[in-house]
C-alpha cells in the first residue's frame, strides 16, 4: 500500500444546501450587526455551559462561535469554567464581537469575582483549539456539514465540540396556526437530533453524544411573542412571502394568530421551542485502507505525533 501525503488540503465537494432554506437570506441575517445577545439564547448557552462539568478534558485554548449572537454571558460563563484558558473569537462581524465582550467587566462581584476576565483575540484559519463552543448557530445555516468540517479542522486531536440548536417541535403552535391559515410555514425546518449524530460522524467526529429538552414560554399577546421572535433570527424559508407587508397586513396577522393559537389555563399563549445539546470529539485520524491513499499534510502530523493535542 502507498500513503502520499497531499501538501494541499483537498477540496471538499461542494455542499447541497438545506432544502427549502434560502442562502441569501441565511447571509443577509449573518451579516445584521449584533450588539446584544437574545435571552433566548442566553438562556440555553446558560444551561449548556452546565454540561461543562460532565467533561473531564481543560481546554488551553477554545473557539467562541459568534459570541454575541450566541450570548455574552454564557461565553462568560465558559471563561469563568476554565479561567486559566484562552479564547479566541469567530464571527462574522468581529469588530462589534470585540467590543462587546471586552465591555465585559474584567473583575466583578458575587459569582464572578474570583476570576479576571481577558478579552479573546480573533481567531484565524491557522487557529488550533481544544474546544468550540457554538451556541444557537447550526440551526441557521444552509450548509450544516460544511460548518461542522469547519469546526473539526479548528480543533486539535482529542480537543472536543460543544453545540445547539433548536429542533424540529420549535414553533409548533405557530407553525400550526399558520396550516390552518393555509400559509406556508413562519420558519424554515429545524434538523432533528439524530440527522445531527450522523452528520457529525460524517464530519469525522467520534462519539457523539445528544440530548434534548423542551422550553415553552407564555405570551400575554401575540405581539410580544412575534417582537422576541424577530430579536431572535428570520423567516429563512424559501416559501416565505418575497413581497413587503403593510400595516393592514400586520393587523390581520396579529387578528388571525389571536383566534388561532393556542392558550394555557390563565389564557396564556404558549410557544415551544426544542432544544438539542451536541457534545463530540476529534480523534486520531484514520487513513482508509486502499491501494493507495492520500492523506493531507495537517492529519499526516497529527497521525505521527508532530501536532498533538494540548488538552490536559
Amino acid at each position: 500500500m502507498t500513503i502520499s501525503a497531499d501538501l494541499s488540503e483537498t477540496q471538499a465537494p461542494v455542499e447541497t444546501p438545506v432544502p427549502g432554506m434560502d442562502p441569501v437570506a441565511v447571509r443577509r441575517w449573518a451579516q445584521r450587526p449584533h450588539a446584544h445577545s437574545a435571552w433566548l439564547h442566553e438562556e440555553v448557552g446558560a444551561r449548556m455551559a452546565q454540561r461543562l462539568g460532565w467533561i473531564k478534558a481543560t481546554p488551553d485554548r477554545w473557539l467562541s462561535w459568534e459570541p454575541v449572537h450566541g450570548g455574552l454571558q454564557a461565553h462568560r460563563a465558559v471563561a469563568a469554567h476554565y479561567p486559566k484558558s484562552n479564547a479566541v473569537v469567530q464571527a462574522s462581524r468581529p469588530g462589534l464581537a470585540l467590543a462587546a465582550l471586552k465591555d465585559l467587566a474584567p473583575e466583578a462581584s458575587g459569582l464572578w469575582g474570583r476570576w479576571r476576565y481577558t478579552p479573546p483575540q480573533l481567531a484565524d484559519e491557522a487557529s488550533e483549539v481544544d474546544m468550540v463552543w457554538a451556541n444557537m448557530a447550526l440551526h441557521l445555516t444552509h450548509l450544516p456539514q460544511t460548518l461542522l468540517k469547519r469546526w473539526h479542522r479548528a480543533l486539535r486531536v482529542n480537543g472536543f465540540l460543544m453545540f445547539s440548536c433548536l429542533g424540529p417541535d420549535s414553533l409548533k403552535e405557530l407553525r400550526n396556526a399558520y396550516g390552518l391559515m393555509d400559509w406556508p410555514a413562519p420558519a424554515h425546518g429545524f434538523t432533528d437530533m439524530h440527522d445531527w449524530g450522523d452528520m457529525l460522524v460524517q464530519a469525522g467526529f467520534a462519539e457523539p453524544v445528544m440530548d434534548m429538552e423542551r422550553i415553552t414560554l407564555s405570551y400575554s399577546s401575540v405581539a410580544a411573542l412575534l417582537a422576541d421572535l424577530r430579536a431572535w433570527g428570520r423567516n429563512l424559508s424559501t416559501q416565505r412571502s418575497p413581497v413587503t407587508r403593510g400595516k393592514s397586513w400586520q393587523g390581520g396577522l396579529l387578528a388571525s394568530l389571536e383566534s388561532r393559537m393556542p392558550r394555557t389555563d390563565d389564557g396564556r399563549l404558549p410557544l415551544t421551542f426544542e432544544v438539542i445539546y451536541g457534545h463530540a470529539h476529534k480523534g486520531q485520524p484514520r487513513v482508509p485502507i486502499g491501494p493507495t491513499s492520500a492523506v493531507s499534510l495537517q492529519d499526516m502530523k497529527q497521525m505521527l505525533g508532530v501536532a498533538t493535542s494540548r488538552v490536559r
